[in-house]
């Protein structure tokens, strides 16, 4: 049996640090209207302009693209029947792997912020699991978020071979990624459209403490939070070990992070993809706000799409329909991203320095679990399949592995 561990709602809350193993080895319609408290339990409701069906004739005879209606999904009775599994998923989430322990050929694990990372030799063996992280660290494990992200990334990477190859080799499990081996660059791509954020690496922070010019962007004055920018903008940040820092291009260049050659490729491509999503966001109704891409160097010296993306944890997602009337309005836009929880523990908490964090709440929990999943549903129009509670998640991923593995040599 595969030693997988499976924890309750909420794992360590220790500040997070990425460690190898030898061998051995609500839609809150906006932050004023959320009250912050723990045993904070109401929900404001998403509210979505519907087209009526004589716009939408209209719409068709005109030859315009019909904006699917994503009420139609939050209010069939979806939500109900997702969120019967998701409470009875809620103590037997995946926290935590250990296949190098039981899959014969895998050698050591990375442990990564929400991905165990084995190799193999010749491949990597991804498992993204329900760990939830912000603020550098772990807040909580919600249900099905590692198969939501699995089965997300690879409905882009399949969509976006066209513009970048990617590293993926096969797909065994529904929460686990074999990939190809590269060189990954030590650089995070984050591409932004909006001025918004609430951590101190995001727009929005680092503009109201006055910062003019971030990671190479001069902003101008007077923006304000949850502003459209006048053009997509790339903030890089290096990969440290327990947090992310921003850094300019020269000064990737400058300290041999990437060559000037290699920067210019993966920024054409970082800035590209964020176009492109965009464009499939919309058309299901959702504003890509902001995301985040990874790159590697394979063998033959071309670069590859890695790690994820546009994920409900990569990035940040916002209802199209509602934005511009809430902007103007001074409210928050309605959001199926985790930013609600970034918000409750802000409130609650200081979570860059508090060394043990209290809950998340279990009706915040199964909140992000269903977003996560709507958010799935929505943009790929696909219905995303609950695992069923019968074989133990361990012993599949493993026995799914191992076979993969076996195949692959």
């Amino acid at each position: 049996m595969a030693e997988c561990v499976r924890t309750t709602l909420n794992p360590s809350h220790f500040l997070l640090h990425s460690t190898k193993t030898p061998t051995q080895n609500p839609f809150f319609s906006s932050h004023s209207s959320f009250e912050a408290k723990s045993n904070a339990r109401k929900y404001p409701k998403i509210s979505l302009s519907v087209m009526s069906s004589q716009n939408q004739s209209q719409s068709q005879s005109q030859g315009q693209t019909q904006v699917p209606s994503l009420d139609a999904l939050l209010n069939s009775g979806r939500k109900e029947e997702v969120f019967a599994s998701i409470k009875a998923s809620l103590h037997n989430c995946l926290s935590e792997t250990n296949l190098h322990l039981t899959v014969p050929g895998l050698k050591s694990k990375t442990r990564g912020k929400v991905r165990d990372i084995y190799d193999s030799g010749d491949y990597l063996v991804l498992v993204t699991t329900d760990r939830q992280s912000a603020f550098d660290r772990i807040l909580a494990s919600i249900p099905f978020k590692g198969q939501v992200l699995n089965e997300t990334s690879l409905w882009w990477f399949n969509r976006t071979r066209h513009m970048i190859p990617n590293a993926v080799l096969s797909v065994p499990d529904k929460n686990v990624t074999i990939a190809k081996k590269c060189s990954v660059f030590p650089v995070e791509f984050v591409v932004r459209g909006f001025v918004t954020g609430s951590t101190e690496t995001s727009l929005w922070t680092v503009y109201k403490n006055g910062v003019r010019n971030y990671c190479g962007n001069v902003l101008p004055n007077g923006l304000v939070k949850n502003q459209k920018l006048t053009a997509n903008i790339l903030t890089p940040t290096t990969k440290a070990e327990d947090h992310d820092v921003p850094v300019t291009p020269d000064e990737i260049i400058e300290r041999g992070l990437m060559t000037q050659d290699e920067f210019d490729e993966a920024r054409e491509k970082a800035l590209s993809l964020f176009e492109y999503g965009q464009r499939v966001a919309l058309e299901h109704g959702l504003i890509l706000v902001d995301t985040k891409y990874e790159f590697g160097k394979s063998s033959d010296g071309s670069i590859l799409l890695i790690d994820e993306v546009h994920t409900p944890d990569s990035s940040r997602y916002w209802i199209a329909n509602s934005y511009e009337e809430r902007f103007q309005n001074g409210l928050e836009p309605e959001n199926i991203d985790k930013e609600f929880l970034r918000l409750w523990f802000r409130e609650n908490c200081n979570p860059y320095e508090e060394k043990v964090l209290p809950d998340a709440p279990e009706e915040l929990v199964c909140e992000l679990a269903w977003r996560y999943i709507f958010l799935y549903e929505t943009i790929t129009k696909s219905r995303f399949e609950v695992q069923p509670m019968g074989e133990p998640i361990h012993d599949r991923i493993s026995r799914n592995v191992s076979s993969a593995l076996s195949s692959l040599q």
